[in-house]
């Protein structure tokens, strides 16, 4: 067929479309669903990919935890996780002085809601309730980057080895607590103990509204263990020297930490190593599940739209009998009637499928802006996808009733009525 005649065909088959258009909307509206449910997950979850991306880039591309337990496990633990010795302080020194590929090295000690009991801060009338409190030594904020000092200074080591009631807080408590008036110097009341405001940490919210540095309280190590002698779980922070020797550093931590817990070499780890890369991978996980469900639901959106429009192209067949009959009498050729209807039908799911883009447009930005804490990015790749699937869609389906017209019989076209 010549340009001229493609255009021809296109031409009658949109006036089709719109001619019928009730029928024609109701017909695409399976590949509208399978469409746009495509476009919005892809961009909420492209979006939360950049977003989950960021935030461990702050935790540091270097730093690794050591923990008894695996991470991101709930209870109850098999007994042999559950006969786990803890880790110690002495581990972490262990670490320091024989793990020549670690920077920097520091126990963490926590206290929050679901870990170990609630907290709370005063200063004079103000009060702000269940802050997490955690203990770490003056390298915490070399281990975990995400603690950066806005005003002030962090902890010393003389501060830490004398277990001086000294605080960091979170920007968020710092305002809640005293508004216009400069936190530093001031002396505040954790937990019923006073404690001096030595700094106050860059504004920094948490993953998905989670807690964030906002949230937290940091005192010296030897003050939480003294305070809380019943909280033992540490945690180890640590950080390679270069990201390149990651994995190195992993391996001089296992090899002291097996030594030092006496590990027959037969066995398996009593602790556990988490990187950053771990919390990256989990995400993939659970967002590759996520999208094979909208994969599954588009599909059955499309199949339904696509069956929709074969049965409505048959049906446009009967009605439209003596037309074909017309046309094959004037000299209409077979591959003129197939193509007709076949662009028909590849027009009606091709409208489906921009309609769907554009819902699903709006509909990621309609969640980003009720939900900053979920951002949302529209993906080029699947916005063309969806488009060039709800093409093929129309052409599959209609296939069948497209070889159908163009097979009739031109006589009996005519006398049909």
């Amino acid at each position: 067929m010549t340009r001229d005649e493609w255009k021809e065909s296109l031409d009658i088959a949109l006036a089709t479309i719109s001619s019928q258009k009730l029928r024609s909307f109701l017909t695409m509206l399976g590949v509208v669903i399978g469409v746009a449910s495509v476009i919005s997950v892809a961009a909420i979850i492209d979006g939360l990919n950049g977003h989950v991306a960021r935030k461990v880039q702050e935790l540091g591309t270097s730093t690794f935890f050591l923990t008894r337990f695996r991470a991101f496990t709930l209870p109850p633990f098999p007994e042999e996780i559950r006969l786990r010795k803890k880790l110690t302080s002495e581990d972490a020194a262990a670490i320091r002085e024989h793990c020549p590929t670690v920077r920097k090295v520091s126990p963490i000690l926590t206290r929050g809601f679901g870990f170990g009991g609630d907290n709370e801060i005063r200063f004079q009338s103000s009060l702000v309730t269940n802050p997490i409190l955690r203990g770490g030594e003056p390298e915490l904020t070399q281990v975990l980057p995400v603690y950066v000092v806005h005003s002030g200074r962090f902890l010393t080591e003389g501060e830490n080895l004398h277990a001086a009631p000294v605080c960091i807080l979170g920007n968020a408590i710092a305002d809640s607590l005293f508004g216009p008036l400069d936190p530093l110097g001031k002396e505040v009341r954790i937990n019923g103990r006073p404690f001096e405001v030595i700094g106050i940490f860059e504004p920094h919210q948490g993953l998905f509204g989670g807690p964030g540095v906002d949230q937290f309280v940091i005192i010296p190590y030897r003050t939480f263990a003294k305070m809380y002698p019943e909280i033992d779980e540490i945690v180890i922070g640590a950080s390679a020297t270069d990201p390149k020797l990651l994995g190195r550093a992993e391996e001089e931590v296992t090899e002291v930490l097996r030594r030092r817990r006496h590990v027959p070499v037969n066995k398996p780890n009593d602790f556990e190593i988490t990187s950053a890369d771990f919390l990256t991978d989990l995400w993939q996980k659970l967002t590759s599940a996520l999208v094979l469900l909208t994969l599954i639901i588009a599909s059955i959106g499309l199949a339904v739209g696509g069956i929709g429009v074969m049965n409505v192209m048959l049906v446009s067949v009967t009605e439209r009998t003596a037309e074909i009959g017309v046309r094959k009498a004037v000299g209409a050729r077979r591959v003129d009637i197939r193509s007709q209807f076949l662009l028909e039908a590849v027009a009606l799911t091709g409208s489906g499928g921009l309609v769907g883009i554009l819902i699903g447009i709006v509909v990621s930005l309609g969640v980003t802006a009720l939900f900053p804490s979920l951002p949302a990015r529209i993906s080029i790749f699947w916005t063309l996808a969806g488009f060039i699937i709800s093409l093929a869609v129309g052409l599959f389906f209609g296939i069948y009733p497209a070889v159908k017209a163009a097979n009739l019989d031109p006589v009996a076209c005519l006398r049909h009525e």
